[in-house]
């Protein structure tokens, strides 16, 4: 219940506190004021307010956007990827922090949100950067909704840049095979797996021979190798394998007969055994993407002269596309990606550069039947 409290300060002035009741159950003020009615109304103001969802601490309201994300945001993202949380952090550190960390959270409102999307939109970051570390930002005020920090979102009105989708290019097989005779012989064999499987580069490069069942010719995907910076790294170390691949998930994905082939042959060169890494640097090490990119794949693709980008998750999407262009089913695509969502697999996939002839093949062979012989 909200009431006017009189008090006696030194000197004999009389003030009123405004006192009610918070939603944790503690008693509050909403300050002092010179006479009962102002109090009262101070006070019947905050009980409203509570009663329509929208009363914040007055107290954690003013601590700053940096001691929020490090002391209430921050244990919130433990149960994420590794990957996600260091990127996370990186978000925070590079352009977060710097921009609102010694500013209250109160003080933090659309404007200036708005005010920071169009300071780093023109020209510091691409407009999907934007995009994507506003919905980071987004994610952090709606957290401090719900600890009662702040009023509301400061992020949810904002005038985001238009991101323009460009036309998805997918390499085609003969670009592919360009590619593999650059790829040096130690990883020709992973190359290949990559594009017949699907898998993501953490999960190829966690795989053992026990991880291939040859019987069956299923490759199960129950590892990944996690690159961050040692400071994000729960074990200290910059590479490391983290059981069970995204999102928790075993799998297993079917591989060709003459692939498993190539795999036993390429364990008996490289003496690989049956727990030991399937695919290492020269010297047995895990492999590092950045040095696999550098070294192999970059110098790879520019020998090719492939006159379009192509990174090694881009053999990912190739994979997917190439099923679907030879008639496989979108969920079976999905299951072979590791997808929870189909919406996630349609992101990956694009046409071939023949889809539009093949595309209008299929309608004359409606429009324009055959007559029967």
């Amino acid at each position: 219940m909200a009431y006017a409290e009189k008090k006696t300060l030194k000197g004999g002035k009389v003030v009123y506190y405004a006192v009610y009741t918070g939603p944790d159950g503690r008693r509050r003020t909403a300050g002092s004021f010179p006479s009962k009615r102002e109090a009262e109304k101070a006070a019947d103001t905050q009980e409203k307010t509570i009663s329509h969802g929208n009363w914040v601490d007055p107290t954690e309201s003013k601590m700053t956007f940096r001691d929020y994300v490090d002391t209430y945001y921050w244990p919130t993202t433990a149960h994420l990827e590794v990957s996600t949380r260091a990127a996370y952090r990186y978000y925070l550190d590079k352009h977060f922090l710097p921009a609102f960390g010694h500013r209250q959270m109160r003080l933090i409102n659309p404007s200036l949100v708005q005010s920071w999307v169009n300071d780093v939109s023109a020209g510091k970051l691409a407009p999907r950067s934007v995009v994507k570390y506003h919905a980071l930002l987004h994610k952090i005020f709606a957290r401090a909704l719900i600890d009662r920090v702040v009023p509301t979102n400061p992020c949810t009105h904002t005038e985001l840049p238009k991101v323009v989708a460009q036309p998805k290019r997918i390499i085609t097989v003969e670009q592919f095979d360009a590619i593999l005779t650059h790829v040096p012989a130690r990883y020709r064999t992973m190359v290949l797996l990559a594009i017949e499987t699907g898998l993501r580069w953490g999960e190829l490069v966690a795989l053992r021979p026990c991880d291939v069942d040859f019987t069956a010719q299923v490759v199960i995907v129950r590892r990944v190798l996690v690159e961050v910076a040692k400071k994000n790294s729960p074990t200290g170390e910059r590479c490391f394998i983290k059981d069970y691949p995204k999102d928790d998930e075993e799998r297993r994905v079917s591989i060709d007969k003459a692939t498993g082939k190539l795999l036993r042959e390429h364990m008996l060169e490289y003496n690989v055994r049956d727990t030991d890494l399937l695919f290492t640097s020269k010297v047995g090490t895990r492999l590092s993407r950045n040095n696999f990119r550098t070294k192999f794949w970059s110098p790879a693709v520019k020998k090719a002269k492939v006159d379009q980008k192509v990174t090694f998750h881009n053999l990912r999407a190739a994979h997917a596309s190439w099923l679907l262009a030879g008639g496989a089913d979108i969920v079976s695509v999905q299951e072979r990606l590791g997808h929870r969502r189909i919406t996630t697999t349609q992101q990956y996939t694009g046409t071939l550069p023949d889809a539009g002839e093949r595309a209008l093949a299929a309608f004359r062979k409606i429009r324009y039947p055959e007559p029967d012989a």
